[in-house]
């Protein structure tokens, strides 16, 4: 996810008077795909009904004393360089025990081989940074199933279809559902960046608005905080730059403001959108 004269002065005073900042919001969880490893034994293994086919007695068995054959190692089932969201789902565990701190980002990067050889290395595993089934299973037994935004705790989520009230004209279109803005401009997204909502007790307003004043250096008199690039769109409710999205991704929320985290990418949003742009905001 024109005013009159009057409604406009109404929400410069307001915004003046408002604004957001971070507080604690509950965990927002849904279930990703779960991934299966192979299960089951080998089949056990039948012996010769024909005299013909039985070995030789005098040869090499496997039953004679000494003939050990060595375990196979575990299969391996992600290494670096790999990418997707079965990598999220592991740097998510990685996360909860504390062997990782950043992302997860989807892709299997040297902090992530780190973080696995050194969970190896503590429970006396092979410490070959690569995830195997064992080392799979053993995150698992000690690890809760990651929730979407867990996933997805730094954005890098995949944005959904636009909304029909976003593909004419100059729009931000915000979608609550996928935690994205699209800045569009006649049904073309020029720019798409992760967002931040207010919590349940300050939601975002949603519907459609229009951006009525922009400040580049804003600081809330409410809340005494910076908002810096802010895009005000609904009161005091306002698209911009979020330090502390950017610190700690969707652990926080706003006040109902529509958190940032990307600060290059805002500078450059704020730079093209102009007063009287529409503002979409919808599930």
């Amino acid at each position: 996810m024109g005013r009159s004269t009057v409604a406009f002065a109404t929400g410069a005073a307001l915004a003046v008077l408002c604004g957001c900042t971070v507080q604690a919001s509950g965990d927002d969880r849904h279930s990703p795909v779960r991934i299966e490893l192979p299960s089951g034994t080998p089949s056990g293994k039948s012996g010769p009904t024909d005299p013909a086919d039985r070995a030789d007695p005098s040869g090499p068995t496997d039953d004679k004393p000494g003939a050990t054959s060595a375990p196979a190692a575990p299969a391996v089932l992600w290494s670096r360089g790999d990418e997707g969201r079965d990598i999220r789902e592991l740097q998510a565990r990685l996360r909860q025990i504390a062997w990782l701190f950043d992302g997860p980002t989807g892709t299997y990067d040297d902090l992530t081989e780190q973080a696995v050889r050194g969970f190896q290395g503590k429970r006396g595993l092979p410490k070959t940074g690569k995830t195997d089934e064992v080392t799979w299973e053993r995150l698992l037994k000690m690890t809760r199933e990651p929730g979407k935004w867990d996933l997805y705790l730094m954005g890098g989520q995949p944005a959904d279809a636009p909304d029909a009230r976003c593909r004419t004209g100059r729009v931000l279109c915000i979608s609550k559902s996928s935690r994205t803005l699209r800045w569009m401009i006649d049904g073309r997204t020029v720019l798409t960046v992760p967002v931040r909502f207010g919590s349940q007790y300050t939601p975002t307003r949603e519907g459609v608005f229009s951006v009525y004043w922009k400040s580049r250096h804003h600081v809330s008199t409410l809340y005494d905080s910076p908002m810096p690039y802010a895009m005000f769109f609904s009161g005091g409710q306002a698209v911009h730059y979020s330090s502390d999205f950017a610190a700690t991704g969707y652990a926080g929320a706003s006040h109902g403001c529509v958190n940032i985290r990307d600060e290059r990418a805002i500078a450059e949003m704020f730079d093209q959108v102009r007063t009287g742009d529409k503002v979409v905001v919808h599930w």
